[in-house]
């Protein structure tokens, strides 16, 4: 859980104080100086590792809502595609103007003073989908190419609002990220960002309840949208590879934080990939990215964790096969937002190439959005499952920021 406030008494070295967490501190009534909702992300955790469950507790077939097969959605978009509609446009509209109007941050956004009062009806019905049904939906017809890109990141943010709270995506504290490639060299993925390249992502969940994208400019090729059901894959490993289903259940897996550490923390987590509810239904629920288990090699190499086995190689190998066989392939356009639940969804996206210069380079707005027990949310096995803004990355107590661009 994180922290409140103390000053950073190291600043030798001519290093500047900075701001630390303080362990026990409520983040749900985090200053208001530094956080402008009086909500801190409260990060990334450790499981809590007395709750989680064995193989044999995980059940060997899901059925319900959240078990979905691509076709039945690959040629029905009616099922999962909202176009907003010129009313809603305009709601949106105005309202966002009216936040602009009157001068808060960005940061300070909230369902409060943001009011949708037709659209968030859709929102709301829509929260509960993402969270307990399919977990997927793509809107279009967000104005991205009219408005400038301030209106463009209140009008999605308060979009945001309606799902859940914005948690901060890295160690800056941005809360509006941008999926967008700065150049960085994706081979280094100890450091490096997948989502600041133009290279392939492969299937992962993000560290948020529920991820957005919103295209603002496309890529001249690649940058396509794969999402998987979580459950069917499970479903898929129990008949097909059980030995696989039960290493992801094991909290073998280390997780590279990438640097993205408050002081003392360490610079992993070990974890299982798979986990079932503590409480709520019981329901299994996913963490996994690739590009994390296997940027460890710098402390494998020290002893200081263990090295990848056989086993957890072919399990990863595995699982990806496995979710491109079931995948739901989608191209967004300009103006189309994807909300995703990270919660029994994976998502992937192809490598892409960008127009040459002068044209824009793909663009997409992020959101981690965040869903506590309390409000709805799934009940996870982490020290924070009822905090406001459980998960995303918090880095000591960096203020949330919300860039207009990539930085």
């Amino acid at each position: 859980m994180a922290p409140g406030i103390l000053v950073d008494e190291s600043s030798q070295h001519g290093q500047t104080a900075r701001p630390v967490q303080q362990k026990g501190a409520d983040n749900n009534n985090a200053p208001q100086s530094i956080f402008p909702d009086g909500i801190r992300t409260s990060g990334q955790h450790p499981p809590l590792y007395d709750v989680l469950r064995p193989y044999a507790d995980f059940p060997k077939e899901i059925s319900g809502p959240t078990v979905w097969q691509r076709d039945e959605y690959v040629n029905n978009p009616e099922r999962w595609v909202h176009a907003f509609t010129d009313e809603e446009v305009q709601e949106l509209s105005d309202t966002a103007d009216g936040f602009i109007a009157s001068g808060t941050p960005l940061t300070g956004i909230s369902k409060e003073n943001f009011p949708l009062a037709k659209l968030g009806k859709v929102l709301t019905a829509l929260r509960e989908d993402l969270l307990n049904g399919k977990g997927f939906i793509l809107f279009k017809r967000f104005p991205a190419d009219v408005w400038g890109a301030h209106k463009n990141a209140v009008g999605y943010m308060g979009l945001g609002t309606y799902l859940g709270y914005f948690v901060s995506q890295n160690g800056r504290g941005h809360v509006l990220g941008h999926v967008k490639d700065v150049g960085d060299d994706p081979t280094q993925i100890h450091s490096v960002r997948i989502y600041r390249t133009a290279a392939r992502q492969f299937f992962h969940a993000d560290d948020g309840d529920i991820v957005g994208l919103l295209c603002v400019h496309r890529a001249q090729e690649g940058g396509e949208s794969d999402i998987v059901s979580v459950h069917n894959v499970w479903n898929t490993l129990q008949r097909d590879h059980p030995d696989v289903a039960e290493t992801l259940t094991k909290p073998i897996w280390y997780f590279d934080r990438k640097g993205e550490v408050s002081d003392g923390e360490e610079p992993w987590v070990r974890q299982p990939v798979v986990y079932l509810e503590n409480g709520g239904q019981g329901r299994l629920y996913c963490k996994w990215d690739p590009y994390y288990v296997k940027s460890l090699t710098r402390f494998s190499d020290q002893g200081q964790i263990p090295a990848l086995s056989d086993e957890q190689q072919h399990a990863l190998q595995v699982l990806e096969e496995t979710c491109n066989k079931l995948a739901l392939h989608m191209v967004l356009e300009v103006g189309d937002i994807q909300f995703l639940s990270n919660a029994h969804l994976l998502h992937a996206r192809t490598a892409y190439r960008d127009f040459a210069p002068p044209a824009p380079r793909r663009h997409l707005l992020r959101l981690w959005l965040a869903t506590p027990e309390s409000e709805g949310g799934w009940a996870l096995p982490m020290p924070d499952s009822d905090e406001k803004k459980r998960g995303g990355i918090q880095v000591n107590n960096t203020a949330p920021r919300a860039p207009l661009d990539a930085e």
